[in-house]
């Protein structure tokens, strides 16, 4: 029986290499549903190839336009507008798996109606679980859900830790995130001021979209993950740690009771996770290249507290302070940085600046412990005001 598969997000990085992934398999896979945002013609030609049943896109306008070019084409997939018909797409009952791959809390919804209805989840919203959290988790349990982390570093850990996680927190001692160290691992701190998008956007391994590009620069984007891994492997936050390799070949590690690490390398290639999610627990072929050992230059590390890391990557240390703060506080920080993000992007706030909105958006909104996805959104909301009440000042 073939996978029926929903890529939520199908136009973006993710979702490209998703489908490249399952066009080399096509005995083992049927695209179902696709999902974007404004990228009308790109998703056109992804129904054109892959003869998906649904469509969602974010706008009526959107929608309208995609279904008058289907039709233009004789192509028979129905257009549906988001976002009501992307929780309907995800909870769909002739699918199979759902890739969530919507950046930002507008993907929470989705990932929240995927697990009640206990799909196999690949998660590369890392926000699902910043944001979501507990509730989040709850629905995965109450839906019997497979919830597979899609993320380089914690597909890393996952294809590190022991099968069964009910001994995950005897048998592991710590986590270690590695962390490219993006465009400006060497560059001198009192710079950053002068970083622009197109700098901070040029990421020296990954080829990503514009957001978490800034967010590895800024690596916030570590610090999410900080966050993302204590929800998916239920360790203590004391046992997460974070060590800086730029050439990006180790994607994580797992050190052991008995000082035994385990680690996942490969080439900076998306498709690898993204197959061993779609596959799991079986291993497909992913179209990307092989390590070649004879040709690899040095692996390095570098500690997050030394060679003036601490004064470029402020950030990093709000994922410990959000952990230990009342539940919602990380649905805060993330809301805070997709609006700082958002506001470097535009010009408004300098680079350095980004940590400046993080900060003072933490000390104003204070949770009051949400626990539906209503008081979720609500508290979204409330933070992202905050921030741009931050953002115009700065901006003045």
């Amino acid at each position: 029986m073939k996978q029926r598969l929903a890529v939520l997000g199908s136009t973006g990085s993710i979702g490209t290499s998703t489908l490249d992934v399952v066009a080399r398999h096509p005995e083992r896979f049927e695209v179902f549903a696709l999902s974007a945002a404004t990228q009308v013609d790109l998703l056109l030609e992804q129904c054109a190839r892959f003869r998906p049943r649904l469509a969602a896109m974010a706008s009526a306008s959107h929608a309208r336009l995609l279904a008058e070019k289907l039709a233009q084409n004789s192509l028979p997939t129905q257009v549906l507008q988001a976002p009501e018909a992307l929780e309907l797409i995800a909870s769909h009952e002739q699918i199979d798996t759902v890739m969530a791959a919507i950046v930002g809390a507008a993907g929470l919804a989705p990932c929240l109606a995927a697990a009640r209805a206990g799909k196999r989840l690949l998660l590369a919203n890392k926000e699902a679980l910043v944001v979501g959290g507990e509730v989040f988790l709850e629905a995965v349990r109450a839906g019997g859900a497979t919830l597979l982390p899609i993320d380089s570093e914690h597909s890393a850990i996952f294809q590190s830790l022991p099968e069964d996680p009910s001994t995950w927190t005897q048998r592991v001692e710590k986590i270690i995130l590695t962390a490219s160290g993006g465009p400006f691992r060497t560059r001198a701190p009192a710079t950053l001021r002068d970083v622009t998008p197109e700098q901070a956007c040029a990421h020296p391994n990954w080829s990503m979209g514009r957001k978490i590009s800034v967010d590895s620069a800024t690596m916030m984007n570590k610090a999410l993950e900080v966050i993302e891994a204590r929800y998916l492997f239920g360790l203590d936050p004391a046992q997460l740690e974070v060590v800086i390799h730029p050439q990006s070949i180790i994607h994580s590690m797992v050190q052991y009771r008995d000082t035994s690490v385990v680690a996942q390398l490969g080439t900076p290639d998306m498709r690898v996770p993204i197959a061993y999610g779609l596959s799991w627990p079986e291993r497909v072929e992913s179209g990307a290249a092989a390590l070649d050992f004879r040709t690899l230059s040095a692996m390095t590390f570098e500690d997050v507290a030394e060679h003036g890391h601490a004064q470029r990557f402020p950030g990093l240390r709000l994922a410990w302070e959000a952990l230990a703060a009342p539940r919602g506080t990380t649905a805060v920080l993330n809301a805070a940085n997709e609006e700082a993000v958002a506001a470097f992007l535009a010009r408004r706030i300098r680079f350095d600046q980004i940590y400046a909105v993080n900060r003072a958006t933490l000390e104003a909104v204070v949770p009051a412990q949400p626990d539906t996805l209503a008081a979720l959104l609500a508290l979204d909301a409330q933070a992202r005001r905050a921030a741009g009440q931050v953002i115009a000042r700065l901006g003045a």
